[in-house]
């Protein structure tokens, strides 16, 4: 599934090749695509005339600024935009094409079908699921320490599920916290609870990092990402652990190994990110 990189990546690169084009048609080929409205007709009627102001990002989410609408997209799995000519023979999956006034068009492709776009009035559309509940944004200005610190602190959950939970921080899936934590020293099992003021400090600053030198290259194309010009990300070339299992530790030799935490597979090097600190607090409290 696309995470917060690849998902602000696909939004800048659509930003550049469709910001300002009016849609003239909308042709929806798989109706369970369309959340909101109910009605597939009515999702094709709101939509013309409607002029692309800009693309932005919630979380995993892209939100497509219109005129008076705004829609809202989830990749999910399988997931992915592209700009064509209307003259571009139509490719398997393709499920959804909007049609521009200057005879290109935005078509979505899904092969697994999981994807979803909601529409709605401009201003309801962060009130109301799906986006409703989002947490922080970690690549916002708003994602300081302090504001990290007062959502996950106190949890007794593990600090990998916490992580992955959108309603405290957003975007962040399976990669970028396997290296999040990596980076900052910390075990996955650990509880959130258990960390000390400079481990969370490290943690803050490791996930802003990581997310932002996936975002400078395009994020990870562990699968099948690619953006809406269908170049693939890099940053799969810079991992330190996820999917580095039975592999040495770039940073003390050891070998790393893949084990499941919170029901994600998760790769954990033992000597870089030990469970120690939290051992010692259990015996204490006995």
């Amino acid at each position: 599934m696309p995470e917060l990189p690849e998902v602000e990546t696909v939004k800048r690169t659509l930003n550049n090749l469709i910001t300002g084009k009016t849609i003239a048609q909308v042709q929806v080929r798989l109706p369970r695509i369309i959340q909101k409205p109910d009605d597939i007709q009515l999702f094709e009627v709101l939509l013309q005339g409607q002029t692309i102001e800009s693309i932005e990002r919630r979380g995993k989410f892209l939100r497509f600024i219109l005129t008076d609408y705004v829609m809202v997209s989830h990749l999910r799995m399988e997931g992915r935009y592209g700009v064509y000519d209307t003259s571009d023979p139509l490719e398997l999956h393709t499920h959804v094409l909007f049609r521009f006034t200057d005879d290109s068009e935005l078509r979505y492709k899904d092969v697994r079908q999981f994807g979803t776009m909601h529409l709605f009035p401009r201003g309801e559309e962060l009130t109301q699921p799906p986006l409703h509940k989002l947490g922080l944004e970690p690549l916002d200005e708003g994602f300081t320490f302090e504001a990290f610190r007062d959502r996950i602190a106190h949890r007794s959950t593990k600090i990998k599920p916490l992580l992955l939970n959108q309603e405290y921080i957003v975007g962040i899936g399976n990669i970028y916290v396997d290296e999040s934590l990596f980076l900052a020293g910390i075990h996955p099992e650990r509880e959130a609870s258990s960390l000390s003021k400079k481990e969370l400090m490290l943690l803050h600053a490791a996930i802003i990092k990581t997310l932002a030198d996936s975002v400078e290259v395009g994020g990870s194309s562990i699968k099948s990402y690619v953006n809406g010009q269908g170049e693939i990300g890099m940053f799969q070339h810079q991992l330190n652990i996820y999917g580095r299992q039975s592999q040495a530790c770039n940073k003390c030799g050891t070998e790393i190994y893949k084990t499941v935490v919170g029901g994600r597979g998760t790769h954990i090097c033992p000597v870089c990110q030990p469970l120690k600190r939290q051992r010692i607090r259990k015996k204490l409290e006995k």
